[in-house]
């Protein structure tokens, strides 16, 4: 029988894909809709949609018993450059948050939880390239510091209270769907909406910064690849590192040059430069290979035809504001 799901944090950026992708996966009835109250669910399909703050452990609790959930895709996060302007809040997100969830989880019999990491969980110490699945763990950001605990946590009830819980270290993620919400990665996000809107970008980052990317069909892919292997092939829980593509800055200007050719960017870093040097350029992501059979679909080429198609269809299609 097909899971009964509830995906919080559904109005975000891998939200806002995933359900209906799971609705269209196990029945769109079967997937929960959790989103935050003055949100609106309409961009996400038909489906069940229900308001839900992670940091109210009654209210999650509620929302579980009341639905009959047993699987928990558990995504509403802060993200790291905005998790630097308000780190409190960040804490209570994220932590707090995935505490409650998991708490609500093994209370209700919620049979399986996935969590997302992130690449933010390395500091300036860890391997810079080909980073490994356990190098030492000490971010620079609060975001990355919410994640090493996120992780700490999921292996902690795994191992106390035979939770199932389920993890990848996400790196940069480049989608169509939705905007930038305040993450360090977002620059490449950002950068194909003001080529195709504006034929011009300010880029927050310097023209060689590298960092791990993954585009969303390959994201969503391995948060249900991991969620619906065995039990048996699943043997961390802290969060597998996921890999896909490495590019600079100057890189994916390039390459969006090569079908947006009169497109100039220019590179002006801020605050968030720090961000990125503390973070690697490619990832190890052999074990989630071996163990789950994780594998990448797209890389730079594939990726930036496919978003700029998708990027000028949203842009055309946009109601004029003039």
């Amino acid at each position: 029988m097909a899971p009964k799901v509830l995906v919080t944090g559904s109005a975000g950026q891998i939200g806002s894909e995933l359900t209906p992708l799971l609705r269209q996966r196990y029945g769109a009835e079967r997937v929960v809709a959790g989103i935050l109250k003055g949100q609106s669910a309409d961009s996400l399909g038909p489906g069940p949609a229900v308001t839900v703050d992670v940091t109210d452990g009654g209210s999650l609790r509620s929302v579980i018993k009341e639905m009959g959930i047993d699987t928990v895709y558990h995504l509403a996060a802060v993200l790291s450059a905005r998790g630097e302007e308000d780190p409190q809040l960040a804490w209570d997100v994220n932590v707090l948050g995935l505490k409650n969830v998991l708490d609500a989880s093994r209370e209700l019999g919620v049979s399986r939880v996935f969590w997302p990491s992130s690449i933010a969980v390395f500091g300036p110490d860890a391997p810079r390239r080909m980073t490994p699945q356990n190098p030492p763990l000490n971010p620079t950001t609060m975001y990355g510091v919410t994640k090493v605990a996120g992780e700490l946590l999921c292996h902690y009830y795994s191992r106390r209270y035979s939770l199932d819980t389920r993890s990848v270290r996400y790196p940069g993620i480049v989608s169509s769907k939705t905007r930038p919400g305040g993450g360090t990665t977002d620059y490449a996000v950002e950068m194909f909406y003001a080529a195709v809107s504006k034929g011009e970008y300010r880029c927050f980052v310097r023209e060689d910064t590298t960092l791990p990317m993954m585009y969303m069909p390959d994201a969503l892919r391995a948060a249900v690849l991991i969620m619906e292997a065995e039990p048996q092939k699943v043997r961390i829980h802290r969060g597998y590192n996921v890999a896909s593509m490495s590019f600079s800055a100057g890189e994916l200007a390039a390459e969006i040059r090569k079908h947006l050719p009169h497109f100039s960017c220019s590179f002006v870093p801020d605050k968030r430069q720090e961000i990125a040097d503390s973070w690697p350029e490619s990832i190890d992501d052999s074990e989630a290979r071996r163990d789950w059979g994780w594998f990448s679909s797209y890389d730079i080429h594939t990726m930036v035809e496919d978003m700029i198609l998708k990027v000028s269809s949203r842009h055309l299609t946009a109601p004029d504001k003039g």
